[in-house]
């Protein structure tokens, strides 16, 4: 009898284990990049653990973390990362990948971006010429990147040829295939983008262009109601050589689309 009980509180715990669940808000890039399809599958069979994805930009995902209203965070902006933990929202901050931002416009490249030195200098000719351009205008990491870089030029992008969607990044794409408009996008998103009509990779290079992601464990201490059990597993098996396995495994036409340089 005793051995049955004994049997019976070790299946209970193990059904237990494999129903845990947490919720993660990531942003459209990494959704539009196609990983999670070969991640997730990986995590939950490695841990028992079902990751449910809220698909937001970067702004609204971290504004979900401050609210407890999902477990951790997965997103791409350094500066809003650290004030989020600064603010007791988060109890750390875990780079966990990289790729890159490039900018895509019409193959023609009526700006003439192709031949220029630096990111700042590709949106200076874009503003000159009044290319159209389609910005996210989503305060997504993305967003906030494409913001910086127009600081960095001395421009505030203003006019009919500055285009905000407020969307995410495949949607943006689409608008900027439809309009034969340039964009800035996570270079992830662009290889796994099927509608891009006369869009061509035009620039890309530039060491302002780094993207990095990293994942946000939010406080438990502020949401007791947060699975904090099920997200320090997750994140040891981010920090895994298993997932330094599927990351950089992960291809599209022969081009790895992320970096794992979780620990470095």
């Amino acid at each position: 009898m005793t051995r049955l009980i004994l049997s019976l509180g070790l299946l209970l715990s193990a059904l237990a284990a494999q129903a845990d669940t947490v919720r993660m808000a990531v942003t459209t890039s990494f959704h539009n990049s196609g990983l999670a399809d070969v991640l997730l599958p990986e995590i939950a069979r490695d841990t028992g653990i079902e990751v449910q994805l809220l698909v937001v930009g970067t702004g609204q995902a971290l504004r979900l973390g401050a609210a407890g209203d999902v477990d951790a965070v997965l997103v791409h902006s350094r500066s809003a990362e650290e004030a989020f933990v600064a603010a007791g929202h988060g109890t750390r901050r875990v780079p966990l990948m990289y790729n890159d931002f490039i900018l895509v416009g019409p193959a023609a490249d009526p700006a003439g971006i192709a031949d220029t030195g630096t990111a700042a200098e590709a949106l200076t000719r874009i503003a000159t010429a009044g290319a159209a351009f389609v910005s996210r205008g989503d305060d997504s990491g993305t967003h906030k990147a494409e913001l910086a870089l127009w600081s960095a030029a001395g421009i505030a992008p203003e006019g009919a040829w500055y285009k905000p969607v407020g969307a995410g990044m495949g949607a943006a794409l689409n608008t900027a295939s439809g309009l034969d408009a340039y964009v800035l996008s996570d270079r992830a998103s662009w290889l796994n983008f099927g509608n891009r009509g006369g869009l061509a990779l035009l620039f890309a290079g530039d060491p302002a262009l780094f993207n990095q992601y990293a994942f946000l464990p939010v406080n438990a201490e502020r949401h007791p109601h947060v699975q904090a059990g099920a997200v320090a597993r997750l994140e040891s098996w981010l920090l895994s050589d298993r997932a330094r396995e599927v990351i950089d495994g992960y291809t599209l036409g022969g081009e790895a689309l992320f970096v794992y340089n979780a620990g470095e």
